[in-house]
């Protein structure tokens, strides 16, 4: 497979995107249209809420870090994020990964609220039906596809297939966000939009640069916020394509590349009227793998190391305590 002629064209075409842009599109994933659509329908439902309603949900250290967060609750660089959002985790059992992930420790939350979903005297599917089928296909599909991007990452590197198996990224950790961004009104010829607790803010929603290997984004089809800033700074449009996953590198892949790829900083700048949703899965090593610059010879090319070790799971545990306000 690693001499397929195909393949390599793929690590290619990866090792480009990764290089130059530091984000891809993804078609073929398997996953049906119509699961896009229900989830984001579901998401958009729920974030229509009043506040009281879904802070039923709310995300506390108490709940490991999972659950509703508030508009502005979010910051990034020590500015408050222009969305609102679910957090999910793989559950992490008691003792699971020791200390090192005591503070994820818990369940998933999910509003039960059926008749929030009542149209016409027919119930679709509940929020928290739709979600956890949703999170079941997606384990199974975005991990199985993110595994074979992993695989063509390794080879454009000059690894093996398998680069990313085994003690680095056999057990891969995953977290899930589902996000809303409100859209603008005109207020004295100036876009704004107003948030929960009643304040005028600006509507532009920076991201962080992502903690783990990939990320694969599927948004709202007619709504074009996403931008992402390429290695030469510029901020580059990532509009939606149906059906299609935006996917873009984090730290811990940063450091196996040895700074060849750079984890990728992105913004949305939501000027639409409508409300966007986006439904965001990241897919990380294993909780406890202690990353560094592989050895295999793109890398190595690269010059001496770059980074020192990092374990993977104290480097989200740590954006995780500095990510939120009054948490």
């Amino acid at each position: 497979m690693a001499e397929d002629p195909g393949v390599l064209e793929v690590a290619r075409q990866l090792d480009k995107a990764c290089t130059d842009a530091g984000f891809f599109y993804v078609n073929g994933h398997g996953i049906p249209d119509a699961l896009f659509n229900e989830v984001r329908d579901a998401a958009r439902r729920f974030f229509e809420l009043p506040y009281e309603e879904k802070t039923r949900i709310k995300m506390t250290p108490a709940t490991g870090f999972r659950g509703y967060e508030r508009i502005g609750e979010n910051i990034t660089q020590g500015v408050p994020d222009m969305h609102e959002a679910i957090d999910c985790f793989r559950e992490v059992t008691k003792g699971l990964y020791g200390d090192l992930g005591k503070v994820l420790e818990g369940s998933n939350q999910w509003y039960k609220e059926k008749t929030l979903f009542i149209i016409a005297c027919i119930p679709p599917p509940p929020f928290e039906y739709l979600v956890k089928y949703y999170l079941k296909r997606t384990i199974i599909c975005r991990a199985d596809l993110a595994r074979k991007i992993m695989r063509g990452i390794a080879l454009a590197l000059g690894g093996s297939l398998n680069e990313f198996e085994g003690q680095r990224a056999g057990d891969p950790f995953w977290a899930m966000r589902l996000i809303g961004n409100p859209g603008v009104s005109s207020v004295n010829g100036t876009n704004v939009l107003e948030n929960d607790i009643g304040c005028l803010v600006i509507v532009i929603d920076f991201k962080c640069c992502l903690t783990g290997l990939l990320t694969l984004l599927n948004q709202d089809d007619d709504i074009n916020a996403l931008q992402v800033r390429n290695l030469s700074g510029e901020w580059i449009s990532a509009p939606s394509v149906p059906g299609s996953f935006v996917c873009y590198i984090g730290d811990m892949l940063k450091i196996y590349s040895n700074g060849l790829y750079e984890s990728t900083l992105h913004r949305v700048i939501n000027n639409s009227s409508k409300y966007r949703v986006s439904v965001v899965y990241f897919y990380e090593t294993n909780f406890d793998t202690a990353v560094e610059p592989l050895d295999t010879p793109k890398p190595r090319a690269n010059g001496n190391k770059k980074f020192e070790r990092a374990v993977y799971g104290e480097h989200l545990i740590s954006k995780v305590l500095t990510n939120f306000v009054d948490v």
